[in-house]
């Protein structure tokens, strides 16, 4: 009998309901409501994510009002990411053996390599880093894309997919996005001590290499790997009542809060 797993794929939702329905799906898996859980997602417009940890004033927050760019705090760590070129994900899962009980740099390790087999199953020359690369990262650097580390996707030496998890005893939550078009134009704006030199050979969007690819194919492809990676079913499934009403407190009374987006 096959294991069976949940995919989502919500479309283009706002801000604050993105990263509210990741912590309610990561919440529901955790406490063995609902199977282990792959969704995708984009955004209304473009949008501002900052890691969970990360100084807020690393972004123009006054440009991004002027704007209308929402910014919000993901549940997870890393850095900055302006969203809107780009396909988001999340998996959520229980610390289960064979795969995701030997803590996170095992666990990332597997989930890269499923976003790894899609992409070369696409013919995309795409190579995993086995080790942190120490010359090219800019450490000060506020945005997600010019930091590779173990485990992250890279063409040409430049990051395509930045991802962080969110860890609790029992499971965890892992969000990533897979960049399809390069705004350094906008970067420079919205991210604070951003060159245009340090982004452009930072990281790199996949339609610079196929201008015509097609979303909902990288989509399958990655589906297909993940149930070839992990040996299950991935079967599309909508959000349950009691996870879409938890997202929508958790959106409500943290994630469209200044008080948790200007936490840090």
């Amino acid at each position: 009998m096959s294991i069976t797993w949940r995919l989502i794929d919500s479309g283009p939702t706002d801000a604050y309901m993105n990263m509210a329905v990741d912590e309610a799906i990561a919440i529901s898996v955790i406490k063995g409501d609902v199977p282990p859980t792959l969704r995708f997602y984009q955004w209304q417009g473009p949008a501002i994510s900052l890691g969970c940890y990360q100084r807020s004033e690393e972004v123009d927050l006054l440009y991004c009002r002027e704007r209308n760019i929402p910014v919000v705090r993901r549940p997870t760590g890393g850095r900055a990411i302006l969203h809107g070129g780009d396909l988001t994900y999340s998996f959520s899962s229980k610390n289960t053996p064979p795969f995701f009980s030997d803590g996170l740099l095992k666990t990332y390790n597997h989930i890269s390599a499923a976003f790894l087999h899609a992409l070369k199953g696409l013919g995309f020359p795409v190579v995993m880093k086995t080790r942190k690369e120490k010359g090219r990262v800019l450490t000060g650097s506020s945005i997600c894309f010019q930091s590779v580390s173990f485990g992250e996707i890279t063409i040409d030496n430049k990051k395509i997919i930045g991802s962080a998890q969110k860890r609790w005893t029992e499971g965890f939550l892992q969000q990533g996005s897979i960049l399809l078009r390069l705004n350094a134009e906008e970067m420079l704006r919205v991210f604070r001590g951003s060159r245009t030199e340090e982004i452009t050979s930072s990281m790199t969007g996949l339609y610079h290499y196929r201008p015509s690819l097609d979303t909902e194919r990288l989509k399958e492809m990655i589906r297909d790997a993940f149930e070839e990676a992990f040996g299950v079913d991935l079967n599309m499934a909508p959000l349950t009542e009691e996870e879409y009403s938890l997202a929508v407190k958790l959106r409500d009374e943290k994630y469209a809060r200044q008080e948790w987006t200007l936490s840090r």
